[in-house]
């Protein structure tokens, strides 16, 4: 449980949700002179979130601000890089993110031993290739190699405290939402385009906190 002055350390992250709901509401209504800004507003404010609350704390924060960095170019990859395939680079980015976190969670911030449910994990890869590999074409290895760091970060983050761990969750479940927007559009309401971004920025923002927050490894 977060302590009084852990409490004090979040209001670090006050900005990054300030733009996060205004994020999220500029999609759902559908202005994007303001979703598209906001959007990449988003993992600097986190990292800033992130120096500001661990000031002083011995946090492991060039892995954490490593992580929020790539998926800021993942997040931007049509913008930043605009002569190459905007999936392909988002996978790429995105997967590199997912191996710093699962590092940083092996190595910095476990508390305990994987827990044995982790292994639904290991059925929700099974089943998401079973249900996108018809549609997935040439990007077939790609996904499958990008669901496999995806889904070790959300089990790695099992292994850290209820915050991480929820946070690695609502990472999951916000790239499965988006792969099925992105290879079953028609199967995918309008409205799964914000909750896909709620489910983002709660992942990305509670494993932020949640590593600032929590103590070094156990032993």
């Amino acid at each position: 449980m977060p302590t009084p002055r852990s409490r004090a350390a979040l209001a670090g992250f006050l900005p990054f949700a300030v733009v996060s709901t205004l994020h999220v509401i500029a999609l759902a209504i559908g202005d994007e002179l303001v979703s598209n800004p906001t959007k990449l507003m988003l993992m600097p404010l986190l990292a800033v979130g992130a120096l500001w609350s661990a000031r002083g704390r011995g946090i492991p924060l060039g892995f954490l601000l490593a992580a929020i960095g790539l998926s800021w170019l993942g997040d931007g990859a049509g913008t930043f890089f605009p002569d190459l395939p905007s999936l392909p680079m988002m996978l790429l980015w995105f997967g590199l993110a997912h191996l710093v976190y699962i590092w940083l969670f092996q190595r910095h911030r476990a508390v305990r031993r994987m827990p044995l449910w982790t292994f639904a994990y290991a059925a929700w890869w099974i089943a998401m290739l079973a249900v996108l590999w018809p549609h997935l074409g040439t990007l077939t290895w790609a996904v499958a190699g990008y669901g496999l760091v995806l889904g070790g970060t959300a089990a790695s983050a099992a292994r850290c405290t209820p915050v991480i761990a929820a946070g690695g969750a609502f990472f999951l479940a916000s790239d499965t939402l988006l792969a099925f927007r992105l290879f079953l559009p028609d199967a995918m309401p309008d409205w799964t385009s914000p909750l896909v971004m709620i489910t983002y920025c709660l992942g990305q923002g509670l494993i932020a906190a949640g590593v600032v927050t929590s103590r070094r490894r156990r032993g």
